[in-house]
């Protein structure tokens, strides 16, 4: 059973009893999923740049937007209209397949792994996450790897508190640590 389905016919029920929701479609659910990644440093190398588009083609399986600077910045070495990042925005079924691939297969192969924070979330119970490298995703392989980048994901929820968005996320299988709430 896909991620999706669980969430239909188990995590939608359940969410509605905690929550006391009359209607289902007052039950939260995930809107989409964003990757980023930004340049750093490496804002004037071309082949980096290159490098991480591909790097996000292969994870999500669409092609990323780059992301370009508004205004020039002298101390930082930045002009208006470089490329500072690249991102992903990810629905529907892309999303949910992406989902089930964090929580079950890239999480786990995170190097010292303890579980995810709840400081991600936001007010409205959105969740931000960052990878610090981008070789734990299985289509990544740590040979062909020559300099090393993180990813920030970004899981944006209907929810309209943090309790909400925290309860959807752990019954969707987020591995949260206990110890802080």
């Amino acid at each position: 059973m896909s991620l999706h389905q669980t969430y239909n016919t188990k995590i939608v029920p359940s969410l509605q009893k905690q929550f006391g929701y009359k209607s289902i479609m007052a039950v939260p659910r995930v809107r989409q999923v964003v990757l980023n990644i930004g340049a750093g440093k490496s804002i004037s190398d071309a082949k980096y740049l290159e490098t991480m588009e591909s790097t996000l083609r292969r994870i999500t399986g669409q092609q990323p937007v780059k992301t370009k600077a508004k205004k020039s910045i002298a101390s930082f070495k930045i002009r208006q209209g470089m490329v500072v990042g690249l991102r992903v925005t990810l629905r529907g079924k892309r999303m949910w397949d992406f989902l089930e691939k964090l929580v079950n297969v890239t999480l786990p192969r995170v190097r010292d792994f303890r579980g995810l924070s709840h400081k991600g979330f936001d007010r409205q119970g959105n969740y931000s996450l960052g990878l610090r490298e981008h070789i734990v995703f299985p289509e990544i392989g740590s040979d062909e790897v020559e300099r090393l980048h993180g990813v920030q994901i970004t899981v944006s929820t209907t929810a309209t508190k943090p309790a909400e968005g925290i309860a959807l996320l752990e019954q969707l299988g987020f591995p949260f640590r206990n110890d802080t709430k």
